[in-house]
């Protein structure tokens, strides 16, 4: 425990600003509502927010090498701060979603600063553990600041006003609580086309999950207001399916690293496509019919990612572990990015019922490219499959933290944390994958 005791301080820190963003998604969905924006216009600012976060797992790196860790972090924090409290001070579709967009971009500096700090300091004999803590952390923050909407009420200036404050009081544990400032670590290695080389399948389903996953956050919120839920059922429903992905995606870990992923990969996926067609054509106003369909739903959709980068993972090389996961984080922005915008769309048209029909038909896509890649390629043999870890899609930087334990079982060179080892590869190493 004395190991981790200098983590404490970022760990409550991260649950901080895990518990703000989760918080100012929903809000920003149940308040635009209420002003009268579109689902349409909620959706463009959910595409902008992660257009915001791609352009943020970007450049922070530099960032950070210019100015160190904790004035990176002070800054991001304070512009996130100011953000929030400008959502309530002007209430403009424009003005929010550019703020929404700077969102994204600091929140993707922020947990890269937090995940890099973390990595740097987690020993390696407790990597496992600092990891479990963070994911604690995680779906505690998220789940837990959700209801505080219905305590504080949607309306009004009192919720921005704590949100702001969760930012700003997360600048204290990281100014006080470690005086160290490590260095910036090495600039992830980007190298979109090999990684699809390497993992077709993994890289179509963190872009098909980006596509889903990000339409369901953005937009459930106005699925259930439009439905006529109160403002604690909607809080209720976005976080019951938060909670069924967090439960059932280790057990369907534990059944991927002894079966053929891709057929647990498609299990999950054709579970969430029948709850999503359940919850568009059958489950109508009903919140309990809701609540329960939405925590299968999400007990099936939400690992979809950690599964999809376990299989690209098993694929991947001595060294490529780091390599791998930084670009699928991209591919799953990429994905982000298109989703809520177009789910809207079919929501505006159709009615709240369709933002469940809209993931649902990428789910139909997504199967059959599993059921083709099953058949263009053998599966991955059990004594190189790697361990499953659920990922957070917070940054580029998260795969470092989990590297020894994902990183595929082989008798190569072992990965030097910095996914350099890849790069000295002989050129007939990189062909087996193609």
């Amino acid at each position: 425990m004395s190991a981790l005791r200098p983590l404490i301080p970022l760990l409550i820190a991260a649950g901080i600003l895990l518990g703000g963003n989760g918080l100012q998604g929903t809000l920003i969905a149940l308040r635009g509502a209420q002003e009268g924006f579109s689902p349409t216009v909620i959706g463009f600012m959910g595409t902008a927010y992660f257009g915001g976060f791609l352009l943020g797992c970007l450049a922070i790196g530099r960032i950070m090498k210019a100015v160190g860790h904790v004035r990176s972090f002070s800054a991001l924090a304070a512009i996130a701060s100011a953000g929030t409290l400008m959502l309530v001070l002007v209430i403009d579709p424009v003005i929010w979603s550019v703020i929404r967009f700077a969102a994204g971009f600091c929140f993707a500096g922020l947990f890269t600063v937090m995940e890099a700090w973390l990595n740097s300091g987690a020993p390696n004999e407790h990597r496992a553990r600092v990891l479990a803590l963070y994911r604690m952390v995680d779906i505690c923050s998220v789940t837990g600041a959700q209801f505080l909407i219905p305590v504080f009420g949607p309306g009004g200036f009192t919720i921005f006003a704590i949100m702001s404050i969760m930012i700003t009081l997360s600048l204290v544990p990281v100014s006080l609580g470690d005086r160290s400032n490590p260095t910036a670590p090495d600039d992830v290695k980007l190298d979109l086309p090999r990684v699809f080389r390497i993992s077709p399948l993994g890289c179509i389903g963190c872009i098909a999950v980006g596509v889903t996953n990000s339409s369901f956050r953005t937009l459930s919120p106005v699925y259930a207001e439009e439905l006529g839920m109160s403002v604690t059922d909607v809080v209720t429903f976005v976080s019951v399916g938060i909670i069924g992905g967090a439960l059932i995606q280790y057990p369907l870990g534990y059944l991927s690293d002894r079966w053929d992923r891709r057929m647990v990969l498609l299990v999950s996926t054709v579970g969430a496509l029948v709850t999503a067609l359940a919850l568009a054509f059958l489950a109508g106003s009903n919140p309990l019919a809701n609540f329960l369909l939405v925590f299968i739903f999400g007990s099936f959709a939400m690992p979809l990612f950690s599964l999809s980068a376990a299989h690209a993972n098993d694929r991947a090389g001595p060294g490529e572990f780091v390599l791998v996961n930084a670009a699928l984080m991209l591919f799953y922005s990429f994905g982000a990015i298109g989703g809520p915008f177009s789910a809207s769309f079919a929501m505006e048209r159709f009615g709240p019922g369709a933002l469940f029909g809209f993931i649902a038909a990428i789910y139909v896509v997504f199967i059959a490219i599993i059921l083709y890649r099953m058949r263009a390629r053998s599966s991955v043999p059990a004594n190189r499959r790697g361990r499953f870890i659920a990922l957070l899609r917070t940054s580029t930087i998260f795969a470092k933290l989990t590297r020894q334990a994902g990183e595929p079982k082989s008798n190569g060179k072992p990965d030097d944390g910095n996914g350099d080892a890849s790069l000295t590869k002989p050129p007939s190493a990189e062909k087996k994958h193609r």
